[in-house]
């Protein structure tokens, strides 16, 4: 942005100075050279009208030999013409005779560039009816006038040069004004939506708007430190008050089914399975606040080493199961919090392999699509229906008898809280796919191995 309002205000500048600059150089560049010739016509006039007392009187000419020396001394060259258009003075020709004979038998006064020169031929009238009775030719050198209209660009031209720098270096002060706090207000949201709550950004630079902006994010990550804060506090409480009750009791059902009959043992036996249900519907819940709640730094993650990892974890349960599974992973790397790919993975192989019967098939796969990877978890289970995949990712939205419906909704606040997303397709043949796509980690964070544990 700062470049292109710095190219925008040198190019309005230098089209001004183009509309301003180029027209007064060609004005008073055509002003000059009409005053040359301005000048050279009426010093050859004047030669004229002092040659007319030598060749129309026959007077004593010393006042155009005076003139015509000077004017030598000067640079000029002269030459004075009869009425036959001989030389009768001067230093040499200085105009074909051509140009001479023309001038004679107008009688008006001609000019015409020569090499590096302006040649003016006046002509000497007599008193007979305004004849011509001679030619007066002046060549007068351009090359003064030439260095005049070189020294007038050169100064346009340095004039222009100093005004484009004055401004490109008002342009630069202004963008880094105006674009100095924005670049931090940017970073610090960018530090603020990789976990750093008590981020804030500088609010007493800039413009005004700019100001306010920073003030109202800076309120704004406030609130926010403020609103997770309490609620990491609400979940430490909720973990302590639910699971230290939750426990006590599962132990004293346990005495009691010691000491007690078999019809009553049975009783005790269905509730304690109730404990272990309510037990790890909290664990749930608890878990789907933790990653709604998320505000880790995301790390380097290889994926494809996780993915393996995970898979030699759940193989023995698969097995037990009489359920295959499979991987199929390129070397890829995604930007993710320290255990979160763990953790969805554990929660779509668990769903997995609950919803697949025996002799069936689970297969885990990772590929780099762009600036993203593509981790895919497939089984070839009874799969979903629309109407249930549309709810899947909802809390307590389970299509397993007596499951608690939170696996999928961990896995989409915690893939969602890294950037990424995950979608519900149909495995070809039957089956369900879940595809979750998590930004690729920037090279020099990539990590060799995995995060150590899963949440």
């Amino acid at each position: 942005m700062a470049r292109r309002i710095v190219l925008a205000i040198l190019t309005l500048i230098v089209a001004l100075l183009g509309l301003i600059a180029v027209p007064l150089g060609l004005i008073t560049g055509g002003q000059d050279r009409r005053d040359f010739t301005d000048e050279t016509v009426t010093a050859a006039r004047t030669l004229a009208s002092a040659a007319e007392e030598e060749l129309g009187d026959k007077a004593d000419a010393s006042a155009l030999s005076r003139s015509i020396a000077r004017l030598q001394r000067g640079g000029d060259r002269v030459a004075l013409y009869d009425r036959a258009g001989t030389r009768r003075g001067g230093t040499g020709p200085v105009a074909p005779a051509a140009r001479v004979r023309g001038v004679l038998s107008s009688a008006r006064t001609a000019t015409y560039p020569g090499d590096d020169r302006l040649v003016v031929l006046a002509p000497v009238l007599g008193d007979e009816g305004g004849q011509a009775i001679g030619v007066i030719a002046l060549s007068r050198s351009t090359g003064p006038l030439q260095q005049r209209i070189i020294a007038l660009w050169t100064w346009l031209a340095a004039v222009s040069a100093a005004g484009l720098l004055a401004a490109a270096a008002i342009a630069v002060a202004l963008v880094r004004w105006v674009s100095r706090p924005i670049i931090a207000l940017d970073a610090a949201a960018r530090r603020l939506g990789g976990g750093a709550l008590d981020t804030r950004s500088p609010a007493s630079h800039g413009p005004a708007e700019i100001r306010r902006l920073a003030a109202n994010f800076n309120t704004m990550a406030g609130r926010l430190e403020a609103l997770v804060d309490g609620h990491q506090v609400m979940m430490a409480d909720v973990s302590h008050q639910l699971r230290t009750p939750l426990a006590a009791l599962r132990l004293r059902l346990d005495v009691l089914a010691q000491d007690a009959g078999e019809s009553v043992a049975s009783d005790l036996a269905g509730a304690q399975e109730e404990v272990t249900r309510l037990s790890r519907l909290v664990d749930g819940l608890l878990a789907v606040a933790r990653a709604e709640n998320v505000v880790t730094e995301p790390i380097g993650v290889a994926a494809d080493i996780v993915i393996r990892d995970r898979a030699a974890a759940w193989r023995p349960a698969a097995e037990e199961r009489d359920v295959t599974l499979d991987v199929t992973v390129e070397p890829v790397a995604v930007s993710a919090g320290a255990g979160h790919l763990e953790q969805m993975l554990d929660n779509l192989l668990a769903n997995a392999l609950d919803a697949v019967p025996a002799g069936g098939k689970v297969w885990m796969s990772a590929r780099a699509a762009g600036p993203n990877t593509l981790i895919v978890v497939a089984d070839d289970g009874p799969g979903m229906s629309p109407q249930q995949k549309r709810s899947a990712f909802r809390r307590f939205a389970s299509t397993t008898p007596g499951g608690a419906g939170l696996g999928l909704a961990i896995v989409h606040r915690l893939v969602t809280s890294n950037g990424g997303s995950a979608t519900l397709s149909d495995t070809p043949g039957g089956g369900l796919t879940v595809t979750l796509e998590l930004p690729n980690a920037p090279r020099d964070r990539r990590s060799r191995r995995p995060s150590a544990g899963s949440c």
